[in-house]
């Protein structure tokens, strides 16, 4: 049976890891913000740990869905760190640009595809293509600057493909074709889909 939020919130505080994230992938469903206090006080614990990354992606993804915007202060400090687990940044950007929407989109944004991590990059861009955000164009343009000298095979183009299907503008259109016509499939699936102006049904880890 399913943790309720009140376990799953006790179950934070458990001796081992692996229950610990389960916890928090049950808390990340739930999307309930009464779970992001407890959430922020274990993910803080939680990082003092290299070992436990898988944990700390679950805890970090769980605040961005609950929601809980003083949160914002830890996870851009953390994504100034240095993670040997670089999947924990994709956690980051993802749960930083849930919780600057709809009002720091843009700024937030620009934070982190100017990071120089790219994971970081990475799950910013798959937060927006997830949340359906429509950036202004001037941020639009600021994204097509980063990805226009990235290689054909380089993965950062799939969730920005994934995100333009609601993103106007030639220079967009012509983004997607020019990942519709590359040799990574994923990429290329996901820009013909917004090319139709439909967005692709996907689901992060």
């Amino acid at each position: 049976m399913a943790l309720t939020l009140d376990e799953a919130v006790e179950q934070l505080g458990h001796r081992l890891s692996p229950k610990r994230r389960s916890a928090a992938t049950r808390l990340r469903r739930l999307a309930d913000p009464v779970a992001g206090p407890p959430l922020l006080d274990a993910l803080e614990r939680e990082v003092r740990d290299p070992r436990t990354w898988e944990t700390q992606y679950q805890m970090v993804m769980a605040l961005g869905m609950c929601g809980h915007r003083p949160a914002l202060g830890l996870l851009r400090d953390l994504a100034q760190r240095p993670f040997e687990a670089t999947m924990v940044y994709t956690a980051l950007g993802d749960a930083i640009m849930r919780l600057s929407a709809p009002e720091a989109t843009a700024d937030s944004l620009r934070w982190c595809l100017d990071s120089g991590t790219p994971m970081l990059a990475d799950g910013a861009l798959r937060a927006v293509a997830m949340q359906r955000l429509r950036p202004d164009t001037t941020t639009i343009d600021h994204v097509l600057d980063l990805l226009g000298p990235l290689g054909p095979h380089d993965g950062l183009r799939f969730w920005a493909a994934a995100a333009a299907a609601g993103w106007p503008g030639p220079r967009v259109q012509e983004f997607l074709r020019d990942c519709a016509a590359g040799p990574r499939t994923d990429v290329a699936s996901a820009a013909a889909s917004s090319l139709r102006g439909k967005y692709q049904t996907c689901t992060p880890l």
